[in-house]
């Protein structure tokens, strides 16, 4: 984009009708607003599992341009620049080096869709090029480089939008504001749901690299480990070296829910967490249920967390979603993007709507206007709702009630549980000491 284009944006934005409520209210730029060859050049990194949906929002926004694709794999890369230019007609540029993205002074924003243990690093690498960021959620491998990650994108003035979907929709904007005008009552509990169906994955051992697989740049900042299709390409989730588990996987749209919900902006001060793994003898180390306790006791709030992986009943209709209950009623959230309402000891149905959002969209606008306030889902989120999922494991990891303290992100008195907090970075994938 070029300088001229970037202040006439800027300027539609600031001088449109509604722009005091943009942080709130879904809005609509049009293209013809701005010239026709004004793109944001995107690059994609991590092309396999999500990275395929990121590919496809950002390719369907008008005003950017997916330039490059970015995998360690180049098995998986070939076969999604082939896709792509099938689909689109065009070629598109790939690397298998996400650092020579970082360098390529005509990529004007990074899509990270890697897996968890690269999520902060790249984002805060991008942010010191200059990239603005969108992260896939947990925006965190720890809670630690959450921080870092906060400092970066504001040391650095970039737009970051963590991947929580759900802010983005009309639906749950509209019900979290009722949450804030009181529809029912008191708001003093959030509970975050997790029911997907997590099979055997077995035990597969240790093998050669397969050819076209960079396995040291798909290792990046984690501890080398004799490679495993335990962990490439989708089942490093359950392996704490590379993943978090469901809490800190599908868990994290919850969290933010839970969070956004209830109206805190900071982490808990108790924190406890129960489970294992029940039924599977295979090569997952994060359990496989996982029931966690949230205290806020100054604001006399409690998130309650469950993670279940396989035969189970809904709660209120939902197994993936959240409940909140307030002195007057409770409110269902389902899934991203509907939520319904009882009210009264009769639970008499109050309130109700399902309408989505578009994530990238609100990412590529703040982007053209260059205002990080905009986003929806801004890089706090990613430090405290990936934040939450990570004191949760901790209390699981650790198996003892923990006492943390908000303000100095540490536990109390207890360095076992403080060593989680972080985690031995592998050269030259380090976490830099100051962004």
């Amino acid at each position: 984009m070029n300088k001229q284009n970037e202040v006439s944006r800027r300027d539609f934005i600031k001088n449109s009708t509604g722009a005091a409520v943009a942080l709130s209210i879904p809005y609509i730029i049009p293209a013809s607003a701005f010239g026709a060859n004004d793109r944001v050049r995107v690059a994609v990194l991590g092309v396999n599992g999500r990275g395929k949906d990121h590919i496809k929002g950002f390719t369907n926004l008008a005003n950017v341009e997916v330039a490059t694709l970015c995998d360690p794999d180049n098995n998986v890369l070939q076969t999604r620049a082939k896709e792509f230019e099938e689909k689109t007609g065009k070629k598109v540029k790939t690397e298998n080096d996400l650092r020579k993205v970082f360098e390529d002074k005509t990529i004007d924003a990074v899509s990270i869709a890697t897996p968890n243990h690269w999520h902060a690093l790249a984002a805060i690498w991008a942010c010191q090029a200059g990239k603005d960021v969108y992260v896939e959620k947990p925006g965190s491998h720890n809670l630690g480089e959450g921080r870092k990650l906060v400092e970066a994108a504001h040391k650095y003035k970039r737009v970051v939008q963590h991947g929580v979907q759900l802010r983005s929709s009309e639906a749950l904007q509209e019900a979290v504001k009722h949450l804030r005008d009181g529809l029912i009552g008191n708001v003093y509990m959030a509970r975050g749901l997790v029911y997907k169906w997590r099979p055997d994955i077995g035990d597969k051992g240790t093998e050669p690299v397969p050819a076209g697989l960079n396995y040291d740049l798909w290792t990046g900042p984690a501890e080398m480990k004799p490679f495993s299709r335990n962990y490439v390409h989708y089942d490093w989730h359950w392996h704490w070296n590379y993943g978090n588990g469901d809490i800190g996987n599908q868990g994290i749209h919850e969290t933010d829910m839970c969070m956004w919900g209830l109206g805190v902006d900071s982490f808990p001060e108790k924190i406890t967490s129960s489970g294992g793994k029940f039924l599977w003898n295979d090569a997952k180390e994060t359990p496989e249920v996982l029931t966690s306790s949230f205290v806020y006791p100054k604001e006399k709030k409690i998130i309650e967390f469950e993670v279940r992986p396989w035969m189970t009943n809904d709660e209120g209709g939902t197994g993936i979603g959240n409940i909140f209950y307030g002195s007057e009623g409770y409110m269902v959230v389902k899934g991203y993007d509907f939520y319904e309402t009882f009210l009264g000891k009769e639970k008499k149905p109050g309130p109700t709507r399902k309408a989505g959002g578009d994530h990238y969209k609100n990412f590529i606008d703040a982007v053209i206007a260059k205002d990080p306030k905009m986003v929806n889902g801004p890089v706090e989120t990613a430090h405290l709702s990936s934040g939450l999922a990570h004191l949760g494991n901790i209390a699981y990891r650790t198996g003892r009630a923990l006492t943390f303290d908000p303000k100095t992100e540490k536990f109390v008195n207890d360095d076992d549980a403080n060593k989680y907090l972080t985690r031995k970075y592998r050269a030259p994938y380090s976490l830099p000491a100051t962004v």
